[in-house]
């Protein structure tokens, strides 16, 4: 299997966890835990893309700090931040495996 290939699949799994880490806040309405969840989910990801995208990438996807949307809605904030997430990791699938189906 090629590196890239299983960035594919790391990146694959990473979203789906991020899908249910947003799922979670969504039943329990807890934003405090949903953020540390992402925090520990985000450090995660990072390691698990490092031997595969490169170190440079890897902490580029580290440091990521989503911004407010400036809405007085705390779940619509928490699900926004969650979305940037989810598009960096689909830019980086498709610079690692150029022939990425879009929204894929």
């Amino acid at each position: 299997m090629s590196t890239s290939q299983t960035a594919q699949q790391i990146i694959d799994g990473q979203l789906r966890e991020l899908d249910g880490i947003v799922k979670r806040l969504l039943q329990d309405l807890n934003i405090a835990a949903g953020a540390e969840r992402v925090a520990k989910w985000q450090a995660a990801t990072a390691a698990l893309l490092k031997p595969h995208v490169g170190e440079a990438e890897a902490a580029k996807f580290a440091r990521m700090k989503p911004g407010p949307s400036f809405t007085n809605d705390l779940v619509e904030e928490f699900t926004d931040q969650a979305e940037e997430y989810r598009t960096a990791l689909k830019a980086l699938a498709k610079k690692v495996h150029p022939q990425t189906p879009p929204g894929g």
